[in-house]
């Protein structure tokens, strides 16, 4: 028998409706780690595709427009490799409508440009771009995503063809005809390179299950072993609440004799979960219900992404933050830079920095600035309608109290009074507060007046922390200078 827990890093939870900016990813079992239960070459194929093409391409343009392909040219095309697995979103082999093509083109394009912006900005302030020849990656910009979309569309149709001829033909079957059993079939059927499901096994009277899988029975736990050794199973999926620990111990000894794998899939849709994860200490399994998104090896790209962004940009505006200061200082009495108490990281009190734009220096008031907010003077009025005020916290993400993109802080009064109102309102603050978010480029933006606003707020929030990429930061980031071009909702 081959029993495997799964131990996967992605997040244990059901479908969210999708946000503007598409953060939902439903192309992978979100409870099952990458790659488990497919074949190893479909496993390696989904997870380096992407970005072994981006680096193909790079090479072909060198050697087309007779550039050698350098020393220098490697160490772009391995940062390359690196940023296109962490951006780019893993292939899928299976055709779900026919415009699929187009969709894909516009999907890869756009993560493509993040790689692009990304790659410029490093060469930049490592003054690399003298070292290539600037025909080479504008070739290579250019012809990058086409390339990725038609191997992509190749290897959709080497799949279709090998289905078609019987070469996946690995049989599965799920033990639960529960609400988590139905979600898992139909993920499965997205991802067929996995294999087929069968049917359900459930002991339970076919007026408590749902209807979709009552005529897909195949019999009750006792008949799944029998079951299972008849008909070649590759692979049985226990689908029954984490509550019933004795029922899941008898399955499992009934399967003691089974060559299939056999994966548990918790159902924690019941519990609030934040980037939940399964994980291990000393080989004693856990599961994070309430972890950061940025542990690891992710805490330190961001952290990286931080840095290069920040440092670029005040390099840009300084000359312009320092104008705006003059300006504060002629237009009326008081600091430049407000500074007030927010929470940060796990909780932690900070000093968050933004140009002064009112008369008074509030720290504890509980009122937030409105519209037509008398304490608003008129240069402050023009610093918040085009967020100029904000341009301070670019020393707040250098210094490390603050992220470029994340949930926006709030005043400590503030996070007081609503941390009793709305539900999960400080798991907010498992990660760096951020200079823009997706709750901002989502319409929630300026003075939450109700209760039902900062709800909202905090929905958006949340969608942001189980959904996190370096991707959806650029993408973010460009929508807010969208957003902040348009000022409709600014003060």
């Amino acid at each position: 028998m081959s029993t495997q827990v799964n131990f996967g890093r992605e997040s244990s939870r059901l479908p969210r409706p999708k946000s503007v900016l598409g953060t939902h990813n439903t192309h992978n079992p979100t409870w099952m780690r990458a790659g488990a239960g497919e074949a190893p070459v479909i496993a390696l194929l989904r997870r380096h595709l992407n970005p072994a093409i981006a680096v193909l391409t790079l090479y072909a343009a060198a050697l087309s427009l007779g550039q050698r392909f350098t020393t220098s040219y490697g160490f772009l095309a391995i940062l390359t490799f690196v940023l296109a697995g962490q951006l780019m979103t893993r292939p899928q082999f299976e055709v779900v409508s026919r415009n699929m093509v187009w969709r894909d083109l516009r999907r890869v394009s756009t993560e493509w440009g993040c790689v692009v912006i990304l790659l410029t900005m490093f060469g930049w302030l490592f003054q690399l771009a003298a070292t290539y020849q600037r025909s080479v990656l504008i070739t290579w910009f250019a012809i990058t995503p086409f390339v990725l979309v038609a191997v992509q569309e190749t290897a959709r149709k080497v799949a279709a063809w090998r289905r078609r001829f019987g070469a996946i033909r690995r049989r599965l079957v799920i033990a639960g005809a529960t609400k988590i059993g139905c979600e898992l079939a139909a993920r499965l059927a997205r991802e067929p390179w996995i294999g087929t499901v069968d049917g359900f096994f459930d002991d339970r009277r076919q007026a408590r299950m749902p209807r979709e899988v009552r005529s897909r029975l195949l019999g009750r736990f006792r008949d799944l072993a029998e079951y299972s050794r008849r008909n070649q199973v590759h692979a049985i999926y226990v689908c029954v609440p984490i509550s019933a620990q004795s029922r899941i111990r008898a399955l499992l000894t009934e399967l003691r004799d089974s060559t299939a794998s056999i994966y548990i899939v918790p159902d924690l849709s019941a519990y609030d979960l934040l980037q939940a994860r399964f994980g291990e200490i000393q080989g004693l399994p856990l599961v994070a219900v309430r972890e950061s998104p940025f542990c690891g090896t992710t805490g330190i790209l961001k952290r990286v992404f931080d840095l290069i962004l920040a440092t670029t940009a005040l390099l840009c505006v300084a000359p312009l933050m320092l104008l705006i200061a003059a300006a504060i200082g002629r237009s009326s009495p008081g600091p430049i830079i407000f500074r007030q108490r927010r929470y940060g990281l796990d909780g932690t009190e900070f000093l968050v920095y933004k140009f002064r734009t009112m008369t008074v220096c509030e720290d504890d008031a509980i009122q937030q600035a409105r519209r037509n907010d008398p304490r608003v003077t008129p240069l402050g009025r023009f610093l918040r309608r085009s967020s100029l005020d904000e341009l301070p916290q670019l020393i707040n993400v250098l210094k490390g109290n603050m992220s470029l993109v994340g949930p926006r802080p709030h005043a400590v009064a503030h996070n007081e009074y609503y941390r009793k109102l709305v539900s999960g309102y400080m798991l907010r603050h498992k990660v760096r507060p951020g200079m823009t978010g997706l709750a901002q480029v989502n319409g929630q933006r300026g003075e939450t007046a109700s209760l039902q606003k900062m709800s909202r707020r905090v929905q958006f929030d949340m969608e942001y922390l189980n959904n996190w990429s370096v991707g959806l930061d650029l993408r973010i980031l460009l929508k807010t200078v969208l957003v902040v071009l348009s000022a409709r909702r600014a003060l």
